[in-house]
């Protein structure tokens, strides 16, 4: 199951287990089970302090392992062969059941310890999904710190019937104790202030309680991070705000064009900044979302943002970096059906669509790209452009035309979600150029039409254009002085990685200029 390369760099993580693992496996005679046996005892041939027995509790899904102590007979379980994007969730795990202390604060790691209810968690992952290893790994820790907490992380591609049943149709998804607790990229801090209730209102007094700062940023994607560092080397006191950090750059799966690294994925690079951003004396605020700002009301004076978990920060100058969101299709039946067949990330969620049939709506790179992706998945892909022909590049079109199970409609604006009541079943769309309205069948809809700036929260504060974006000059100035900006928030013509970068730089710079002329 693993090449001698990554056995050899397993090997070496294996050396800081500090009490002996037991890997308890539970199989049957499917051809995932025989995989995931080979695996485990090539696992077991590279520590002496793992051992692997078989147990065969009726109880519990097969193929799965319990990674445990010896004579214990709790901890954390994967249900299905942990590769892909999660063979890295079963290292950690393997690690921090094995006494390897997790990188957590102590603060968080005890908030964790002192959870006093039993919650059993059940995630369902994609191997392919490149959010689900932060739930895994947060849920896993948790199991890890605290005997009332289980979880076991489940391959919904091999447990494609329960999936079905329990109509997950996004991951990754959590249920605690049997009741469905989320969707999405959540990190530890997230679920744990889900499952702390009075969490989100300790942490807002706290932040309230904060020193103005002479600059703060809001948003942590790559335009955040960049005028954080650029701040923080000018020995200013800085402060970085962000709901998540690493922004939209979590949701991208490969980067290529971000100069210096060849090829990296999107929670690699944010992990990297994030890291980068600590390395100097910024106050790193997350899950905080802006709701108000409160411009001076003189010169000179502070300027406040307040968030949606009630905390006030007050500063010398700001910069907005918020970034954008998925552009929705606003038509009947989108909200209702959202993750019921409805769904913004086909690498993360293809894989639940095995054998059905499905449509893309977008036909710019991204919309082709999805429908090149999940044509080696699905039955069928019909992919439908509003415009009367495809954006995308000239060699993603040829490689998608070229594909046998896929149906390219132009000229077709999608008009409504249809569905069951529980799932989608099919959309209907309007022939622009003879009007008619036609329908496809399908179970589900992975939307591709680009992005919304999160600027909602501004509107009469800052000018914004027509289409939302904060108007900013060359050097980041926004209509209120003192608040800058940058990234894809903003009326910058290129939405990319590298451009936010720079423009984050570039508000850092002038927000420091701005202070010392004022």
């Amino acid at each position: 199951m693993l090449d001698n390369n990554l056995k050899a760099q397993l090997q070496a993580y294996l050396e800081r287990l500090q009490r002996p693992v037991e890997l308890v496996a539970s199989l049957d005679d499917s051809q995932g089970a025989r995989e995931l046996k080979e695996l485990l005892l090539e696992i077991r041939d590279l520590n002496d302090k793992i051992t692997v027995v078989e147990h065969n509790d009726a109880d519990v899904r097969k193929p799965s392992f319990l990674i445990t102590n010896p004579g214990v007979d709790t901890g954390l379980r994967f249900a299905g062969v942990p590769l892909g994007h999660e063979f890295t969730s079963l290292v950690l795990a393997l690690l921090q059941v094995g006494g390897h202390p997790s990188k957590e604060s102590a603060e968080l790691l005890e908030q964790v310890r002192n959870i006093d209810v039993p919650l059993h968690f059940e995630t369902y992952y994609s191997l392919s999904c490149h959010n689900c290893p932060d739930v895994v790994q947060a849920l896993n820790l948790m199991s890890v710190l605290n005997p009332r907490i289980t979880h076991t992380a489940i391959d919904g591609g091999l447990f494609q019937k329960e999936v079905e049943q329990r109509e997950v149709m996004g991951v990754p998804t959590i249920f605690v104790n049997g009741e469905r607790f989320g969707q999405g990229r959540m990190d530890l801090a997230e679920i744990v202030a889900k499952v702390d209730t009075g969490a989100a209102a300790r942490e807002a007094a706290k932040i309230s309680a904060k020193e103005a700062f002479d600059v703060l940023i809001v948003g942590g994607g790559p335009a955040g991070a960049a005028a954080a560092i650029y701040a923080a080397r000018k020995g200013i006191r800085t402060g970085i705000a962000a709901e998540r950090f690493g922004g939209q750059v979590l949701d991208t799966v490969d980067i290529e064009n971000f100069i210096s690294i060849s090829k990296t994925e999107g929670p690699q690079l944010a992990s990297a900044m994030e890291r980068h951003v600590r390395d100097y004396e910024v106050d790193v605020m997350n899950l905080q979302t802006a709701s108000k700002l409160i411009p001076a009301t003189s010169e000179g004076g502070l300027i406040e943002v307040q968030t949606a978990s009630g905390a006030s920060l007050k500063a010398k100058t700001i910069i907005l970096s918020t970034g954008a969101r998925w552009r929705n299709m606003n038509v009947p039946g989108e909200d209702k059906y959202r993750t019921k067949g409805v769904t913004y990330c086909p690498h993360c969620d293809g894989p639940l669509f095995k054998g059905k049939d499905v449509a893309v709506i977008g036909g710019g790179n991204s919309g082709v790209e999805a429908a090149i992706d999940l044509a080696g998945i699905v039955r069928s892909v019909t992919l439908l452009e509003f415009a009367g022909e495809l954006k995308a590049d000239a060699v993603l079109q040829k490689k998608l035309r070229s594909l046998p199970n896929v149906t390219i409609i132009l000229n077709a604006q999608t008009t409504e979600v249809t569905g069951d009541g529980k799932k989608v079943t099919g959309l209907a769309y309007k022939d622009r150029t003879t009007d008619e309205v036609k329908t496809v069948a399908l179970e589900g809809i992975f939307v591709q039409i680009g992005l919304l700036p999160n600027t909602d929260w501004l509107k009469g504060t800052v000018e914004l254009t027509r289409f939302g974006e904060i108007v900013i000059d060359a050097k980041g100035h926004t209509s209120v002085p003192g608040v800058f900006a940058a990234g894809d928030c903003t009326n910058v013509p290129y939405k990319q990685i590298i451009i936010a970068a720079g423009a984050g730089a570039t508000a850092a710079l002038s927000a420091f200029d701005h202070l010392i002329r004022h």
